[in-house]
């Protein structure tokens, strides 16, 4: 493997995206770029060629230790500490414009890091980055408490403080590395706390080129620190800290438990957002053309590495043939290839080991009687890319519908009149909820159906139901907690009660 960016993904990058990748990256620890104590470092791979192009620090519990004290001298004392409301909003929003000036580079290193479209990258992930930060500095001077009388009558003012929960651990996934590290840093900013973040060591370089816009927007030493290294050194010294007062987790469910298990140290409060495996209905009455196209969204975008991806596709017998005809037209017609090529529309999977599970799953629905209609291998003569696939036939009990594969599988379940009330009853057979969609022209069905799925985020007539304000999180394995809205600054805050007495 090449230690350098080849020739032909080099001429696709700008001047000072490729004076990026190409420089020594370090750790950013208190305001500083430092190496790791260990010295190690971890290759970063372009997974349109399986090529490693650069490396950064592996950091270790060493690094992950100094990065939380950083953080926890800012958070106790300093400019941080003490800084207002106001002022956090306007550094948050400088950060947000910042994120937007370089939209274009981020959008570049994602397409590169990851492999996914460019485009996807500049208009999905970027774009609700700076959007979600502008969102998150407005409600920096709205964190309130509340007056309340007391039940018992009792001469006392009481009232509640709603207060930064401290030092928060940030564990982000390869998927979306830049937009989610952006949905976890963004609300703690807001509500005073201080991070230390650990991206993906798949996907390092948005985090690293983060810090660097962070730095140039002006917070203060120690309240923003990014730790790079494997989830088994970096990742679990971050999640079983004992003065990390919270942790926040994306990523699959497996690892989340381990997080769940380590943060236990201390019982800190923990976040998580994990897998998914979401149903997507559609009804006879449904209007097939919108359904095809959110369907088909809802299964290829981000080469179904998404969590909310609508692998398990629920089709009313009277519009199988028509709607599964729409979306093998759809699927074959996707120009694949490296992501930073901007006519691309799927790029290749993460790593060696997602194409090879994702592979291994389809091999498994076929083997299990399920119907290949299209794609179903790899594509290409180097690379991780995986031709988008759909299994007609299939059954609940397969493999392929009730784990998650977060690859570009569609799993068709077919169901007639008769079946049309207990399709939910099968579409909540998971052990996942994070989301779900149904298409149909019934207003009333639409609300019925949506209020008995067990997913906590529902689409009416589309998927990928997605807003800086719109809460986002699931049900049962899916994780604990919400992001975005509101209810994100929850995550980051604690309540205290105080009593006077008059």
């Amino acid at each position: 493997m090449s230690s350098e960016l080849n020739n032909s993904a080099l001429a696709l990058l700008s001047p000072s995206v490729a004076d990026f990748v190409n420089k020594q990256h370090k750790l950013f620890i208190n305001g500083e770029w430092v190496n790791a104590a260990a010295g190690g470092l971890l290759e970063v791979i372009n997974p349109a060629t399986g090529e490693v192009f650069t490396h950064v620090p592996a950091g270790e519990s060493l690094d992950i230790d100094r990065a939380v004290q950083a953080a926890r001298q800012a958070f106790e004392q300093g400019e941080w500490a003490d800084m207002s409301p106001s002022a956090r909003g306007k550094l948050l929003w400088r950060l947000g414009d910042l994120v937007e000036e370089h939209a274009d580079e981020l959008a570049q290193i994602e397409a590169l890091d990851n492999g996914k479209p460019v485009n996807d990258a500049r208009w999905g992930d970027v774009a609700f980055s700076y959007e979600l930060l502008r969102y998150m500095a407005g409600w920096s001077t709205k964190i309130n408490g509340q007056t309340i009388p007391l039940a018992s009558g009792a001469p006392f003012h009481a009232y509640t403080l709603r207060t930064p929960v401290g030092v928060c651990g940030q564990i982000v996934p390869w998927n979306f590395s830049l937009m989610m590290a952006v949905w976890k840093v963004a609300p703690a900013l807001a509500a005073g706390c201080t991070i230390v973040l650990k991206p993906a060591e798949q996907t390092p370089l948005t985090a690293l080129k983060l810090a660097e816009l962070v730095e140039k927007a002006g917070f203060p030493a120690g309240v923003f620190n990014v730790v790079t290294g494997n989830g088994e050194t970096a990742g679990a010294a971050l999640a079983e800290h004992p003065d990390v007062d919270k942790v926040a987790f994306t990523g699959s469910t497996e690892v989340g438990k381990k997080i769940l298990a380590a943060a236990g140290t201390n019982l800190k409060k923990v976040s998580l957002e994990l897998g998914g495996k979401s149903p997507m209905i559609v009804y006879a009455d449904a209007d097939i053309d919108k359904a095809v196209a959110a369907i088909a969204s809802g299964i290829f975008y981000n080469m179904g590495q998404t969590c909310t991806a609508g692998t398990r596709l629920y089709l009313h017998n009277d519009v199988a043939d028509r709607v599964l005809e729409g979306l093998v037209s759809h699927a074959r017609a996707l120009k694949m290839g490296p992501g930073l090529e901007t006519e691309t529309q799927m790029g290749p999977l993460v790593s060696a080991e997602q194409k090879q599970r994702v592979c291994e799953y389809i091999a498994s629905g076929v083997e299990d009687g399920a119907t290949l209609l299209t794609g179903g291998g790899s594509w290409g003569t180097s690379g991780y890319f995986v031709e988008p696939t759909i299994l007609d036939h299939t059954r609940n009990d397969m493999r392929v519908v009730q784990e998650e594969i977060f690859g570009p599988v569609l799993c068709v379940i077919r169901f007639s009149d008769e079946e049309e009330e207990s399709v939910v009853i099968q579409a909540n057979n998971s052990i996942y909820g994070l989301a779900a969609s149904v298409f149909t022209r019934d207003i009333s069905r639409a609300h019925r159906v949506a209020k008995r799925l067990k997913a906590g985020t529902i689409g009416i007539n589309t998927h990928h139901v997605i807003d800086p304000a719109l809460p986002f999180g699931g049900f049962k394995q899916s994780g604990w907690g919400r992001e975005m809205g509101w209810e994100a600054i929850e995550l980051y805050t604690e309540l205290r009660s105080v009593g006077v007495a008059l």
